[in-house]
């Protein structure tokens, strides 16, 4: 079987090549055709949205297209498209950009529209959980939701949900808290949990649902518009023992502390961040003045939530809260609602995919699949698995012989297409299921559970295996990544790195080009910088009487004070020293510039004339332009070595955007296909025959059935 799909794939990408019309052809490189909406697609990839076509832009990128192709050709004929790592570089680049295209996003972004709806309301809600594993056998299983049942009959019969709650349900913290959750928004149960809540109405008790915890029922006892978040700064005075171990003396301690601390900021006008640093027990933000992370309903204990949504006006401060954990100041730092559904969005995305509920836009493009590829289930061939799986793996621990039980394993489970998968292939599977779960299941269970994820994975990889098909955008991108990496690593090879690792033939190339890097005229000079005029007066008569050692007179000068004269020398080409630009460039020195308080004066010591740069000098733009010299040589080589074609019928209705007129008529309909490629292409090859000149079309898209 395994040997069947990737022929079909590989088939499927040669069929793939016979697609495009020779009429669309805009241009061939050796053997490679590229049509003109190939081209005219990577070309759109660098214009600006909106922006019209220009006939000279398109000449000059077909030109670069040009020279893209011919390198990417010679990788080719130099196999490095067949190099290990490159294999696996580009299958991980496929496995990522395959992603999006294998779930769907139709449903993702319902399920992201749904959640920001709910976010718009808080739920305040109690349960009853009833425990029972995910793998629990169906008569666990039923007992459980038996349970679950009675319960809730109870209740519906007028018992108080809170007292149920604390004597029968499996949460731990409800014999604490009666069930209670408190107030809850979207994307913080679980998902089936807040659907629930969700959709019964405040008084009422909802049906029961299943999560991965069990069976649960809830009772809605308050909805109301979300409080959106607050940012809060806090002062704490722990009590000293755990939560409800302190004594009366231990808290009346705290609450004095916390009592002196409000009335030095209330009445004493003492800094909060100040006090927060100096006496708050919460060393984890004291430093930062108090300072908490934005929160929402049920981060908080609930003491300090209502106290800090009861807050009106940025900068307000709360009288001492007291919680479970001692006292606490609260000040309002800033507020937020929720954001439009725009703003909101990506936050909401990144939450719905770490979510449970991200399965559903798997699940949601499975069905569709199921449809599009006439999925078929044989049922009897599935329920003989389960009777292996209940006779022969159990009695024999999961050392069950694949091999000698091949022959009995032939019936096909499940179809995709003209794809069938069998009893053979599933058992293998079962196998290694098995042994990861041991004996912790139940037959019947175990065979469907294994089954759905089996045959959804093998519909996936189906789809996976077609996308370059399906979907042109997809095709093209993973175009471009393979063309890029071969581009990328065959120039390395070519260019870049034999440019710094060819010193010979760099400095070659220098000695060939050096009237090309030249200095300018440049001045041998010394900046002088004296603190007043007073100084630099002195320090002019000193030169101007010949003493020209600048560095000695800055000696002499800075005895008293080392800011009395600096100076600074070098070469200096224009632009690149506002004093030295100011002053001719003849040597000497220059006349006083006056600079605010400081005074300077300019000593050019030598007037240098243009000369040639040295190797060193220049290296890196010399490098770059070795570099342009042996891309231009190697591509000199490569349109020697390989045949190119332009169309130039296709490229002038490109450039006067008139591409319309190439689009085929026919008299008749174009036939449509369906199925996978594979089987389309099929069908319309018996049903039309093989020609260049007869189209079909599969998915919006035409293609013809010429063989080749």
């Amino acid at each position: 079987m395994r040997k069947l799909f990737f022929l079909l794939v590989s088939t499927a990408i040669t069929f793939n090549s016979f697609s495009q019309s020779v009429d669309r052809t805009l241009l061939t490189v050796a053997d490679e055709k590229v049509s003109v909406d190939d081209f005219l697609s990577i070309y759109n990839k660098n214009r600006q949205v909106g922006e019209e076509l220009d006939p000279k832009t398109l000449d000059e990128y077909l030109q670069l297209f040009i020279n893209f192709k011919l390198k990417v050709k010679e990788a080719e004929s130099l196999g490095m498209d067949t190099v290990p790592s490159f294999v696996k570089e580009l299958s991980g680049y496929r496995k990522q950009l395959a992603n999006p295209y294998l779930v769907d996003n139709e449903a993702g972004e319902k399920l992201v529209e749904e959640a920001y709806e709910r976010l718009k309301t808080e739920i305040r809600a109690s349960h009853i959980l009833i425990s029972v594993a995910e793998d629990a056998s169906p008569s666990d299983t039923l007992k459980a939701y038996k349970r679950a049942q009675s319960i809730r009959q109870e209740i519906l019969d007028g018992a108080n949900f809170a007292d149920i709650a604390r004597v029968n349900s499996d949460d731990p913290s409800a014999k604490e808290n009666s069930g209670d959750l408190g107030y809850f928004s979207a994307l913080y149960m679980v998902y089936p949990f807040e659907t629930a809540a969700y959709a019964t109405a405040k008084g009422e008790v909802s049906e029961i649902i299943r999560s991965r915890y069990g069976y649960h029922f809830l009772n809605v006892t308050d909805k109301r518009p979300s409080r959106g978040e607050v940012k809060t700064a806090h002062i704490m005075v722990k009590y000293p023992s755990p939560v409800g171990k302190s004594s009366n003396k231990e808290k009346a301690i705290a609450k004095q502390k916390i009592d002196d601390i409000y009335n030095k900021i209330i009445n004493e006008s003492a800094d909060f961040a100040e006090m927060a640093k100096q006496y708050s027990d919460d060393k984890n933000n004291s430093s930062k003045g108090g300072v908490l992370p934005w929160f929402g309903s049920n981060k908080m204990v609930a003491a300090y939530e209502d106290a800090a949504f009861s807050l009106n006006n940025f900068g307000d401060i709360s009288v001492p809260i007291e919680t479970p954990y001692g006292w606490h100041i609260i000040k309002l730092i800033d507020r937020k609602g929720l954001g439009s559904f725009e703003d909101e969005k990506l936050d909401i995305q990144s939450k719905v995919e770490k979510d449970s509920r991200s399965q559903a836009k798997r699940t949601s493009l499975v069905n569709k699949l199921k449809n599009e590829y006439n999925y078929k289930l044989n049922t009897s061939a599935l329920n003989a698995m389960k009777e292996i799986v209940n006779n022969d793996f159990i009695a024999k621990n999961g050392k069950w012989s694949l091999k000698d039980n091949a022959s009995s394993l032939t019936e096909y489970i499940f179809s995709l297409d003209s794809l069938k998968y069998n009893q053979y292939d599933f058992a293998e599977y079962l196998l290694s299921t098995f042994r990861r779960m041991k004996n912790k299941f139940e037959p019947s269970i175990f065979v469907d559970e294994a089954f759905t994820k089996w045959s959804e994975d093998l519909i996936i990889a189906y789809e996976n295996s077609n996308l370059e098909l399906k979907y042109n955008d997809f095709r093209l991108l993973m175009q471009e990544y393979r063309d890029g990496i071969l581009l990328y690593e065959l120039t390395d090879e070519k260019i870049w790195s034999k440019a710094v690792k060819d010193t010979i033939g760099l400095n070659a190339y220098y000695l060939d080009n050096k009237k090309n890097y030249m200095w300018d005229t440049r001045v041998d000079a010394t900046v002088i910088n004296c603190l007043n005029e007073s100084i630099a007066l002195k320090v002019r008569k000193k030169i101007m009487r010949g003493n020209t050692n600048i560095d000695e007179i800055q000696t002499k000068i800075n005895k008293k004070s080392s800011l009395n004269m600096d100076i600074d020398k070098g070469l200096y080409l224009r632009g690149e020293n506002t004093f030295v630009d100011q002053v001719q460039w003849e040597q000497g020195l220059s006349d006083l510039i006056y600079d605010n308080q400081n005074v300077k004066m300019v000593y050019i010591n030598e007037v240098l004339p243009p000369i040639e740069k040295e190797l060193t000098q220049a290296k890196g733009l010399i490098t770059s332009d070795y570099q342009d010299f042996l891309e231009k040589e190697w591509l000199s080589e490569l349109k020697a070595k390989y045949s190119i074609s332009v169309n130039s019928f296709v490229f002038n209705l490109l450039k006067t955007n008139r591409l319309s007129e190439l689009n085929i008529k026919h008299d008749d309909k174009v036939s449509s296909f369906n199925g996978s490629f594979n089987e389309a292409f099929k069908k319309a090859l018996n049903s039309l025959g093989s020609s260049k000149d007869i189209f079909f079309e599969w998915h919006g898209n035409t293609y013809t059935t010429e063989l080749k």
